[in-house]
């Protein structure tokens, strides 16, 4: 039986686009850490980086990249349209290629279903929403800068207004939503499955301090395959069909969670894994100025 490769596997986009099954995660990497973090990962296999305007570090994601000696074709870079630059989507997207010292992207998400204001965090603009934005998103398509669009934090019932309005001629490639065992989001899932949209898990790992980890079923299925509980994770998601993004900035971390080759979880742990009953979420919405989460995603 031939190894079972899980850094190389693709899941393919609409355009044809092969997005790799397992990138680095960015949010939250200090920025003097970022770029030693993203040379290190593209040198022990990883191909794909995420990133984002928001996050305040894209000088030092390009860094990495280009500090990585890989070429720049070799490279998925996933980056996001910040909130408060939805009246500004070609400038948003010039901003991120000047930050990260690229001519294209290979996904530019609109992070937040929120179009808020800059003069005022705290305020939605009354002329304007996410359906505005995508608009102006699909526009891009042309311009050689980005080669997919897609959204990220959309729950099923925004989904439903994006794509039903007359407006949305492309529909995203992708949604990048919270997956993890205690944020599982079936129903999210599946609709976004059955609409042709392809998933990435961010939190795949519970994220920071994540009462995951005290989890006696991940415990065991981990100690009894002799893999930590991250690996065990990212496979529940790779596995499942959606690309995971762990962050990580510690060079042995970012190599353990890059060691998926060769083994792969059974039927029965992963249904274990999705039948957890605890249930959280690293990201909500209570600091945006609109309610985006619905509980429409179980």
């Amino acid at each position: 039986m031939a190894e079972i490769k899980n850094t190389s596997k693709t899941f393919t986009l609409p355009s044809g686009d092969k997005i790799p099954a397992i990138g680095l995660g960015t949010w939250q990497s200090p920025k003097d850490a970022t770029a030693k973090a993203v040379k290190h990962a593209l040198s022990v296999g990883y191909r794909y980086i995420d990133t984002a305007l928001a996050y305040g570090n894209e000088s030092e994601v390009g860094e990495g990249i280009r500090a990585s000696g890989v070429p720049r074709e070799q490279i998925w870079v996933t980056t996001k349209l910040d909130n408060t630059w939805h009246k500004r989507v070609a400038e948003g997207l010039d901003t991120s290629l000047k930050n990260l010292g690229l001519d294209y992207v290979d996904l530019y998400l609109m992070h937040w279903p929120s179009s808020t204001r800059p003069d005022d965090t705290k305020k939605h603009y009354d002329d304007w929403n996410f359906i505005d934005t995508w608009r102006e998103m699909q526009k891009l398509l042309g311009t050689g800068k980005v080669r997919n669009i897609g959204v990220s934090n959309f729950g099923i019932t925004n989904l439903e207004k994006l794509l039903n309005d007359p407006s949305c001629k492309v529909k995203p490639a992708v949604n990048q939503i919270e997956l993890h065992p205690n944020n599982p989001s079936p129903k999210l899932v599946a609709y976004c499955k059955e609409k042709g949209i392809h998933c990435t898990g961010y939190s795949c790992l519970g994220s920071t301090n994540s009462p995951l980890y005290k989890d006696q079923t991940l415990q065991s299925i981990a100690k009894a395959r002799g893999k930590t509980p991250q690996q065990v994770l990212l496979l529940w998601g790779i596995q499942q069909g959606w690309d995971v993004i762990p962050k990580s900035v510690t060079p042995e971390r970012i190599e353990s969670n890059f060691d998926l080759d060769g083994w792969e979880l059974t039927e029965e742990e992963i249904n274990k894994l999705n039948n957890l009953p605890d249930r959280f979420k690293v990201c909500t919405d209570d600091w945006l100025p609109i309610k985006v989460f619905f509980g429409d995603d179980e």
